[in-house]
This record gives C-alpha cells, structure tokens and sequence, in this order.
C-alpha cells in the first residue's frame, strides 16, 4: 500500500489545517467544498496563517482547490479520502454513500470527528466497506499538536490501520494512538472531564478565576492557560457543544456526567456574547475603555469583571507531592482535581486502551501536558495515593493496584511507537548527574543533556551540565515544548536592579566560555531542538557541531527585541557562515550587511525550510518530521562520526568603519521614517559596531576572540542603560516587546 495522493472533503478549519499538513509533507492533496471559492478562500487562509501552517509557503502547490459537484471524480483515484464537513450525521452519511460508490478498492476512508462515534458513522455502510473505514482526530491546529487518534473497530482490516499509523507516523510526523470506538475517543475524553473537574471545584471550594488557573496550570505540569484561560481559547459556546455531545453519548453511569452539568454563568457568557477569545471576552477580558488595555477576570460569585490579580503560589517547577501536600486550600484543591482525574483515567482501561501509558500520551501529545494521570500517580507513589483516598471501588485498575501492593507498576514509556523515543531512552540510563537547572543522562557512549528550567532558559547550572556532560559525545534535546528561550533575562536582572553589572559580565564571559566549548571540544556535540530556540537558545544551536532540527521549531537571535544583542557568539557565527558564500568572499561588505539585516531586525523562522535561507541552519543539518525522532536521528548521527575531529577556529577580515557606515546609514532612515526610536537607534549603532570587527580594517585579520570580545563589550554597554533594562522588564511582565 501506498499513499501518493489525499482528497480532503471539507475546507473549514480542520480540514484546511489537514491539507495543509499533507502538503508539508509532499503529498499532493486535493481539497475539495461546496463551492472552488471556499477551497480557494481556505488556500489564501492557510497560506497567511499565524502561526504558519505550512513550514514554507512553496507548499501550498501541493494543494488543488475544487468543490464535490464538479470534480468529485478524483475520489476515484485517491489513496485516502479525508472527510472533515460539518458535524451533522445526514451530512456524512450522504457523503459517504457517494465516496464509496466510486473509490478505488485499496483506498482509505476516513473521517476527522471529534465527537461522532465510529459505529453511527458507519451503520449505513456494508462491511466490506467498513473495513475500510475509520476515524482520524487530528487535533489543532494540525501542524503542531503532535496527537492523531485513529479510531477503530472489529470491522476494520488490521493491516490498513496498521500501515495508516505508520504513514502518518513516519510522514506526517504524528504520534499515532490507535483506539476503541468509545465516546470522545481517548484524549478528549480524559482532557475535557479534567477540564471540567477543575471548574467544578472551583466552584464549590469558591476559587478566584486566577487561583484555579494558577494551580491548574504549570505547577500541575499543565500549559499556564489553566482551566478558565483554556475554556475562552477554545471557546465558551464550543465547550458548551462539547459537553452536550459526552452527555448524549455516554452512559448515565459514567461519571462524566456529575462534572458536565449546566452551570448557569456559562449560558450567561453565551447569551450576552462572551464566548471567550473569539468573542467579547469571556472568563478573562481585555478592558479598553481607559484608554489602556487592562487585563480583568470575572467574579464567579458577583459575576463582575474586575483587574486580575497576580497569584503566588511559590513553586517554580511542577511539584505534584509538594503542591497537594499543601496545608491550604490550594492544595486541597490540587488534590481533588488531581485525584479525581487519575480515578477517572485509570476507569477507562481497558475501555478505551488495552494500554494504559497511552493515555499518559495523548495527555502529552494532544493537551500539551508534562505528565498524564499516570504518571502523576507513579510520582505520588501508590502508598501515598491510597492512603488519601478509598473511593475506587468498581475501578478495576486501582483494585489490582492496591491488592498487588506493586509500587513500581508504571513500566515502559510511550507503547504507542516503535520508535526509541528520547523518553524511552532515558529509563535506560546507567546514571544521572542533575542540578537545579539541567539533567545529564549518561550511556555508555553518549550523554544526553535535558534542560529544566522554566521556558528552558540558561544560567549557570544549565551551562555546568553542557560542560561537565562534554567528556563523551553530547545530545543536548528535551521533551519539553521548549530547547531554550534564551539566556534567563530574570538573573540578568536581579543583578542589573543591584547595579551589579561586573556579576553579569562575568555570567555572559561564562555563557561564551560554554559556547566556545560546545564547538571545540574533542567529542562531537548535536543539538536536537523543538519548539523554541530563541537568543541565547539559538546560540547553543549555532555552535553545535550538527543539527538534528524538528519541523516546529522557531528559531533566531531576538536579542534587539530587548534592547540587547546576541553576545554567546551568535554575531560571530552568523558573520562566518555568510562569509563563506561566493557574495561574502568576493565583497568583504556583504556578510556583516546581511548579518546586520538578519539581527538588527530579530528575524526568526518557523521551520527548518525557513532557516536554511538564513544561514540558521546548514544544509548537511537534518530536519525531522516527527519529534519522537529527534533522538534516534540524532544517535545515527554520532555513529556516523566516531571519527569527528573539531573544527578549525575562523578567522574574520572586516572592513570596520568603512561597512559601519554604510549600516548608520541604513539606521539613520529608519530613524528618520520613525520605525526606531532613539533606543532602537542605540542597539543598532552597537550592533554595528561589533559586526564591522570595531576598530579593524581589511588589512588586519580578526580572531573569534576578538569577536566574542566586542560582543561582550556591546552587551555590557547595552545592560547598563536604563531604556534596556525597561525594555527586559517589560517584555518579561508582559510578554510583549517594548519600543522605545
């Protein structure tokens, strides 16, 4: 079997984001509405999609637009026929009954919803047909979220879902869990009740909107959204849908349905039109009526909006036994969302899942969270677990648990590939060396090096484990969303608010130190990103001897952004690696001008594809479709280079003030059109003079050295301003950049 080519049906924004994802991975895709104007609308939508669906917009030739009366004959020839219309069973039904009397015989049928059984969707179909029959849930958007539910039942031919997980597996890079044909699936069966349970206790224990999402969030290693913050980014009226869909669907047994009732300030929201993000607001709410954007939260007592109040909950890294073990109400809180969910998890194997860490995964995968409910039991130990609570008889998997007294019960990771996944690996380490900031996994011939920090940021610890884990070959990778945003810009502060500016001198010269010996050292080093790998981040990436780089990352020196610029030798590298192009080596002006351009404007790319162009990444780098990969690739990559030697040192000759100028001119426009104000004037003059070589001209040859110096001495100057030090301040409270 093969899959040469894909008709999607169904051009909203699922089965764009589907089409899209298709086309990413070289699949011609023809998509297909009830009008060529809609499918050609959804083109032009995905092609100026934020973030990006398509990893380079070339792509989007890979995809034909055309409506279902006109060219529905290539139904004919496709080797997936991809159904995402409207939730409505007529509408399918129908639909189905046209594709089947003209598809191919080989050819796979399948269907994107979320909510509809396999069995309803199938009931008018022969078995033949049914055999040929499944769900595909992707979740969205689809480039990103790295979950794909394929929903099966006994009518299925084993070996077509078998291949489909492998193709959409190894091409579309998704992690494939296979499941039974049960209500709301597997990932949103379990996401949504802990969903629910998290607004329902906060209801009854009277929680502010801020204090649920503050515990419900990264301290419960879940995306800092939370609970009321997730319901306004789906969607007020969306989840509302949801609910009505589980409750028709599943038994009145199912203990579901006692966190899925009405609750009156929902219908509230709905009818005045606060819907969430998309609409008016909804439990957050951006207030303009001052003038100024000011973020609020709504009483869920008086039902009035008022300024959202920052919660301290004083613990930085998730801390599952630390934050229920609480002697306050948040972790009575914690405790009661936590525990209710892993005794509803583990009441649907073997329901829904033979295996029970796939549910962990879809967590993962679909939900973004760090540790699904089984995990979350395995680190609060079955003891510890079943000592706070008794209510879980019924629950076969918790029984067998507590008769078998089995401690240890978690077992293998990630069942759901065949992959040797980085998650995988790390349970078969021989020892770990960690800090507060970073992990060193050692094996026999490698070392692995997974940052923990918040947003995976750098200081001191993270930067020791680089160096210390440098003894053998080096796979720096995480399984987090984040390789690192950055240098952490909170340390630089906290000196900076001290007037301590020799303390942060001496941290860059160390983060340059780690840097130049990630690249020279006599083992080679990989650097495996995903996600973000921003500033300080990127320079980690840069200096690495390979690249093994997932399809998602987003990646460049941001540093201008806040009034800084790159000063672990990203300046540096980038100036050598456009130096060796044929404009760079006949115009000695043409690498710091492009250098000049790429940072001065903070310039970043969303893949692989778009980083080549910009010398972020060499073409000898792999790019990978599925993260779960990034790991195996990048081991391939060590045994081919058990014979690495490091590289040479470069050497730089810049023309100094002759290319500077040429750069004032360029800042003095933008000045003068007021694209930068006078800081921005500052920042650029600096970067400037780094990338001119400073007071150097053609005849003098320039050591990295030199360059790491000029750097540092542009970063020093930079910090110690005040307008700098307002842009940090603001981007970390806000997350937004600040001109100024």
């Amino acid at each position: 079997m093969k899959i040469n080519n894909v008709v999607v049906i169904g051009s909203g924004t699922m089965g764009s984001g589907i089409a899209a994802h298709l086309s990413n991975a070289n699949i011609p895709v023809t998509l297909l509405d009830l009008k060529t104007e809609i499918t050609e609308e959804a083109k032009k939508r995905i092609l100026n999609s934020r973030p990006p669906l398509l990893v380079d917009k070339s792509k989007i030739g890979n995809i034909t637009a055309g409506n279902i009366q006109d060219n529905f004959d290539v139904v004919k020839h496709a080797d997936w026929i991809v159904e995402a219309v409207v939730e409505r069973i007529d509408v399918k039904h129908q639909l189905y009954d046209k594709i089947f009397k003209i598809k191919k015989k080989d050819s796979i049928v399948s269907s994107n919803t979320s909510t509809i059984p396999l069995k309803v969707l199938s009931k008018n179909l022969s078995e033949k047909d049914k055999s040929d029959f499944c769900i595909t849930h992707f979740f969205n958007p689809v480039r990103y979220m790295g979950l794909l539910e394929i929903v099966k039942n006994h009518f299925n031919n084993n070996e077509k879902i078998k291949f489909l997980k492998y193709f959409c597996e190894s091409s579309l890079g998704k992690g494939v869990i296979i499941c039974n044909d049960t209500p709301g699936f597997l990932g949103n069966r379990v996401g949504v009740y802990a969903m629910q349970v998290a607004m329902t206790e906060a209801f009854k224990m009277k929680l502010s909107v801020e204090e649920a999402d503050s515990i419900f969030g990264r301290p419960m290693g879940i995306p800092k959204t939370g609970v009321f913050g997730l319901y306004d980014l789906i969607g007020i009226d969306l989840m509302s849908d949801v609910l009505k869909s589980f409750t028709k669907e599943l038994p009145k047994t199912d203990p579901f349905h006692n966190v899925a009732r009405d609750i009156p300030i929902i219908q509230k929201l709905i009818s005045k039109g606060y819907t969430g993000r998309k609409g008016k607001g909804g439990f957050y709410r951006i207030n303009k009526s001052t003038g100024k954007k000011v973020l609020e939260s709504l009483n869920l007592e008086t039902n009035e909006y008022t300024e959202v109040k920052k919660i301290v909950i004083q613990i930085d890294k998730p801390n599952l036994n630390q934050l229920i073990n609480r002697k306050d109400k948040y972790g009575e809180y914690a405790w009661s969302v936590v525990s209710k969910i892993i005794k509803y998890a583990s009441s649907l194997v073997p329901g829904i899942t033979k295996e029970f860490n796939d549910i962990d995964e879809a967590l993962r995968l679909g939900f973004n969270w760090s540790k699904g409910p089984f995990e979350m039991l395995d680190e609060i130990g079955l003891k510890n677990f079943f000592k706070r609570t008794s209510d879980f008889k019924g629950n076969k998997f918790l029984e067998d648990l507590y008769n078998n007294k089995k401690e240890n019960f978690y077992g293998e990771r990630q069942k759901y590939t065949k992959i040797e996944t980085l998650g995988k690996i790390k349970q078969k380490n021989l020892k770990i060396d960690k800090n507060d900031s970073a992990e060193i996994f050692r094996f026999q011939d490698f070392n692995i090096v997974e940052f923990t920090t918040k947003a995976n940021a750098l200081d001191y610890e993270s930067m020791d484990a680089l160096k210390k884990a440098t003894d053998k070959p080096l796979i720096i990778i995480n399984e987090s969303m984040q390789f690192s945003a950055g240098v952490n810009l909170n340390y630089v502060m906290d000196f900076a608010k001290k007037r301590d500016f020799k303390s942060i001198e001496k941290f860059i010269k160390y983060f340059q130190e780690t840097c130049r010996h990630l690249k020279y050292c006599k083992n080679p080093v990989i650097s495996a990103p995903s996600g973000l790998a921003l500033g300080g981040g990127f320079e980690i990436v840069l200096q690495s001897n390979f690249v093994t780089s997932h399809n998602n990352i987003v990646m460049g020196l941001v540093e201008t952004i806040v009034g800084l610029i790159p000063a672990g030798g990203g300046c540096k590298e980038l100036l050598w690696r456009w130096s060796q192009t044929e404009e760079g080596k006949n115009d000695p002006d043409y690498a710091p001008l492009k250098v000049f351009d790429i940072i001065g404007y903070a310039k970043t790319a969303t893949s692989p594809t778009e980083a080549m162009p910009l010398m972020f990444l060499k073409p000898e780098d792999k790019k990978i479709m599925n993260r779960n990969s990034l790991f195996p690739e990048s081991k391939k990559l060590l045994d081919k280079n058990k014979k690495f030697l490091p590289p040479k040192e470069c050497k730089f000759k810049l023309s100094g003030a002759q290319v500077r100028e040429k750069m004032h001119k360029l800042l003095e426009k933008l000045y003068n059109d007021k694209k930068i104000l006078d800081h921005g004037l500052e920042v650029g003059k600096e970067l400037a003079y780094v990338l001119s070589g400073g007071k150097t001209d053609l005849k003098k040859e320039l050591k990295e050295e030199d360059l790491f110096n000029l750097e540092l001495e542009a970063f020093m100057k930079l910090i110690e301003k005040n307008k700098t030090q307002e842009r940090i301040l603001h981007t970390l409270t806000t997350g937004k950049p600040l001109i100024n």
